[in-house]
């Protein structure tokens, strides 16, 4: 199931650390200080991803575990 999980985690971070990026340039009042907030974003998209991607893989792993 670890396996999995930091399979799920790189993608998913990689994904939502986009997704907070593009929002962090699209918001006007952060993008004037994109160089501060950029970082920030990526970091806790990793971060916020690392719970999520072991609760799917709890999911993907359970109908094998029978």
């Amino acid at each position: 199931m670890f396996k999995v999980a930091v399979v799920l985690w790189i993608i998913g971070g990689a994904t939502l650390a986009g997704m907070l990026m593009i929002t962090v340039l699209v918001v006007p009042s952060l993008s004037a200080q994109a160089m501060h907030w950029i970082p920030i974003a990526v970091g806790c998209g990793f971060v916020i991803a690392m719970p999520v991607s072991f609760l799917v893989a709890r999911k993907i792993a359970r109908p094998s575990m029978r």
